[in-house]
C-alpha cells in the first residue's frame, strides 16, 4: 500500500505511513488517540470495514454498515481537531478523547463535537461510545 497523501487524522504524516498501517491491519493503535485519529481518518478513507472491528465488540452485532458507508461518501471531511485526551496510553485500560470532526454534507458545514470513551480488551484499543456530559 502506497499512498503519499496526507494523512487526513491531521497527524502531518502520510496516509500509507499513518493511519493506514491501521486500516490495512498491519499495526493497531497503541493509544486511545490513535484509535480516535485512525476512525476519523476510516470515514474521510471509507474504511467501514475497520470501523466496525474497532467498535467495542458487544456492539458490532448492531454496526449499520451501510449507513455508515452513506454517511461517510456523503460527506467532504474538513479536519479532526483533538481538544484533548484523558488516560488512554498504551498502559492504561480505558480513556477518553475529546475532539471536533468537521465535515459538509448536503452543503451544510456540520461539526461534530464529543468527548469518545475508548477501552482496551485483549491488548487493543476499542471505541466505546459518547461521553454524556
Amino acid at each position: 500500500m502506497v499512498d503519499d497523501d496526507v494523512c487526513p487524522c491531521g497527524s502531518g504524516g502520510t496516509y500509507s505511513a499513518c493511519c493506514g498501517y491501521f486500516h490495512s491491519g498491519l499495526a493497531i493503535a497503541e493509544t486511545a488517540e490513535q484509535l480516535m485519529r485512525s476512525r476519523y481518518a476510516a470515514y474521510v478513507k471509507q474504511e467501514v470495514g475497520y470501523l466496525k472491528a474497532t467498535l467495542w465488540p458487544p456492539y458490532q452485532k448492531s454496526f449499520n454498515e451501510i449507513g455508515t458507508l452513506l454517511r461517510a461518501k456523503d460527506s467532504r471531511w474538513l479536519g479532526l481537531e483533538i481538544i484533548g485526551t484523558y488516560k488512554g496510553q498504551s498502559t492504561d485500560k480505558e480513556g477518553s478523547v475529546e475532539f471536533v470532526a468537521r465535515s459538509v454534507v448536503n452543503g451544510v458545514a456540520d461539526e461534530q463535537r464529543e468527548q469518545s470513551l475508548f477501552k482496551k480488551k485483549a491488548g487493543r484499543w476499542f471505541y466505546v461510545r459518547a461521553v454524556i456530559r
